[in-house]
């Protein structure tokens, strides 16, 4: 093997390639400076193949992303390369973007039989952990041990972080173990690398150590152990890290300012997150997010929108959070509200955005905005993957509109459970009873495991047809077939479909024998059958149970008294009325409201009625074929 010759061919191909690129010419991308000069000189002189001549060219061009191009057309011209050359060329390859480079000229230098020293290693074991190439790492951890560099703790550092990236923790547990020296990097490094793997009970784990061993934790230690809290559910802990934070005066960057905040956020602890938030010498828009985020989480969706004006710059997950917040605190009309202006802003949504407005006119049965947030993700591209799909049938279904939620799900390509459950009880509320089941039976034969919301739209669509017996059969199947555990929504739906077909006594027998302790939703529907079918005696006591868990309740009192006059014992149905008066029981006030340029008004209550003209009436069954 002819080891002296030249390496050309690891960045061009011949010789005649190589020449142009020697020529260096003054143009605005590319000006002229000392090194320039400098190279330029020695390729007059023909000194430009001389390694310690050209040595600081080369180490200047590489260090620059944008002249490393230089430094491998200058070091294609040196016909022995030194070892401090190959370094500076495969450091500065370790940088750019393609650092598998770097490996192969760290490869020929090996042939070459030029020796490494400890920077080389360095080099070459951050390019592999930018390309996450482990094979490539044990091959040079070989030769870094052969060349005695096995205890250098920068070279194990690099290492360490090279198996961490390529997500081989042995490896790299390996390596922290057996160095004689650590340092805050070798800790921080293997740190990185368990919380990449998700390992994050090690990396808590560490983190004591770490304690132990007297070395104390920087603002990326701090970062790694609080995400590992958020993720483990870990507040006692999280709250032991802040204290460390504080009594080791960590200095608090914009990363880790952002991960406390998201912390407390997502605890609700929105003060304290706004304690950090203030303290921040340097924000993001990372950092405003989490902020209006947490105060969202926290109910306090008034704070989350003064924070939004404040804000200097908003992007899609800024507008996103306050809609999701405001759906979520139930003012579904501020949600679409701000949807609006953010279309008027021209902030492009994402499907978190439309389905969190799907969702408030789903609440508001605003079935005309739903249908321009339809036609707004076809024209403008958004892509409907499943979650958006459910969105726009759960829209649909809940604005009446049931055919063409149908059509939806029909022409989704990928469903899930939630598809099909959506859809089921859209089906089952809106009156499509059989329709309901027979997708049900669908849901069964494509091996889809049902849900506990498919069974309550199921059973609701039992109730509506009238059919006992099978909606008793299918909520025997849930445990015994399904091993779904029943919930009391379910108890309450075999109530209802009792109570609905006269079997009111049958009911209450069924109430009598619940696993669980029946709530209030389970004892209002029997009273309510209890009044339509004239059944006093169930009324009372039904009406003792409500009375006992929901007091301040009027309905409880009115179903009751309606009872009474329905057996036209008008005395007890008086003494009721009486009764509700001397409790000074709160009687709300009945509203209604209008929608203005197809937007329900906003108001100081939080739900706003579904309109009445967009409900759909189950005239017939939908067609499923």
């Amino acid at each position: 093997m002819n080891l002296a010759r030249p390496v050309s061919r690891l960045f061009s191909s011949s010789t005649a390639t190589r020449q142009p690129q020697q020529r260096f010419t003054k143009s605005p991308s590319s000006p002229t400076g000392p090194i320039e000069a400098l190279h330029a000189h020695l390729i007059r002189t023909q000194r430009h193949g001389d390694p310690s001549a050209v040595s600081d060219v080369i180490r200047t061009y590489a260090s620059s992303p944008l002249r490393l191009h230089r430094a491998c057309v200058a070091f294609d011209a040196i016909e022995r390369p030194t070892s401090a050359v190959f370094n500076f060329v495969i450091r500065g390859l370790s940088r750019s973007d393609g650092p598998v480079r770097a490996l192969d000229l760290y490869r020929a230098m090996h042939l070459r039989g030029v020796s490494a020293n400890h920077l080389t290693f360095i080099y070459v074991f951050k390019a592999c952990a930018r390309v996450c190439d482990v094979r490539h790492g044990q091959v040079v951890h070989v030769h870094a041990l052969k060349c005695g560099f096995g205890t250098h703790v920068f070279v194990s550092n690099a290492l360490l972080h090279a198996y961490a990236c390529c997500s081989d923790l042995v490896s790299a547990q390996k390596v922290f173990d057996q160095m004689a020296e650590r340092d805050l990097i070798s800790w921080n490094s293997l740190i990185c690398g368990y919380s990449q793997c998700g390992a994050f009970r090690e990396v808590l784990r560490l983190f004591d150590a770490m304690q132990v061993a007297n070395v104390t934790a920087d603002a990326v230690t701090m970062v790694k152990v609080v995400l590992a809290c958020n993720y483990l559910g870990e507040s006692e802990f999280a709250d032991h890290a802040a204290k460390y934070i504080e009594e080791n005066h960590v200095v608090v960057d914009v990363y880790l300012g952002n991960t406390l905040i998201d912390m407390y956020g997502r605890r609700g602890l929105v003060e304290l997150a706004r304690q950090v938030f203030d303290r921040m010498r340097e924000r993001n828009l990372v950092s405003w997010n989490a902020m209006i985020r947490g105060y969202a989480k926290a109910g306090d969706v008034a704070g989350a929108h003064r924070l939004f004006d404040e804000m200097p710059k908003r992007d899609v997950i800024s507008w996103t959070s306050m809609i999701t917040g405001y759906a979520q605190a139930n003012n579904f009309a501020m949600a679409v509200k701000l949807f609006q202006e953010m279309m008027v802003a021209n902030v492009k949504p994402d499907g978190v955005t439309v389905a969190s407005v799907l969702s408030a006119c789903a609440h508001l049965g605003s079935l005309d905005i739903g249908k321009a947030v339809h036609n707004y993700i076809i024209e403008h591209g958004v892509k409907v993957d499943t979650f958006v799909g459910n969105s726009l049938i759960d829209m649909y279904c809940k604005c009446g509109s049931v055919e063409k939620a149908l059509e939806l799900f029909k022409q989704m390509k990928e469903k899930d459970a939630v598809s099909w459950t959506s859809v089921i009880s859209g089906l089952a509320v809106n009156g499509f009873a059989n329709s309901a089941l027979e997708l049900f039976s669908g849901m069964l034969s494509e091996r889809i495991k049902p849900t506990h919301g498919a069974f309550v739209g199921v059973l609701l669509a039992c109730a509506h047809a009238g059919l006992v017996e099978e909606g008793l059969a299918f909520f025997k199947s849930m445990e015994d077939v399904h091993g779904l555990t029943p919930e009391m929504k379910h108890y309450g739906c075999v109530v209802d479909l009792l109570s609905r077909s006269s079997n009111v006594d049958r009911a209450y027998e069924f109430i009598t024998k619940m696993p669980i302790s029946p709530d209030v939703v389970v004892w209002r529907i029997l009273l309510s059958a209890c009044k339509l079918h004239g059944n006093v005696v169930l009324a009372e006591i039904a009406t003792k149970k409500l009375l006992e868990l929901d007091p301040r309740n009027s309905g409880n009192y009115v179903l009751l008294s309606n009872t009474y006059a329905s057996s036209h014992r008008w005395d007890d149905a008086s003494n009721v009325r009486e009764l509700m008066e001397e409790t000074d029981v709160p009687k709300p006030f009945g509203w209604s409201t209008i929608e203005s340029n197809g937007l329900p008004p906003c108001s100081s209550r939080d739900h706003i009625p579904v309109n009445p003209t967009n409900v759909m009436h189950p005239k017939k069954e939908l067609g499923l074929s």
